[in-house]
């Protein structure tokens, strides 16, 4: 029902900046928050952050001061402006919705890669 498109990732340098790009469609007024997701090597899925339709905004703590989430609701995306990257952000980040119930309403996509070097 919803349908979610992450992008933006690459090969960043530590202490640079992505800005990650997840555009939504589909039965977009179940959603109650859009979160960014990140699976390093070897780890589990972890939420990073999350904006809800009201507009509140949470952080994993170790990205706290480094990245803002946001949203452009003209153009259906949500953004993770990520600064000051380093080396433990590398991940593959994914963007996924979630309902009014808690439960995901996307499909876990292939993601996007970010690859912070030291």
């Amino acid at each position: 029902q919803v349908q979610l498109v992450e992008s933006g990732g690459g090969l960043v340098q530590a202490g640079g900046s992505l800005r990650l790009s997840c555009a939504t469609s589909g039965i977009t007024r179940s959603i109650k928050a859009i979160g960014w997701y990140r699976q390093a090597a070897e780890k589990e899925r972890e939420l990073v952050a999350d904006i809800t339709r009201g507009g509140s905004r949470n952080y994993v703590d170790s990205v706290k001061g480094r990245f803002t989430i946001s949203r452009d609701n003209a153009k259906n995306t949500v953004y993770l402006q990520m600064n000051s990257l380093k080396p433990e952000d590398t991940a593959v980040y994914y963007c996924n919705a979630r309902g009014y119930d808690g439960r995901y309403l996307g499909v876990w996509g292939q993601g996007t890669l970010v690859t912070v070097s030291s």
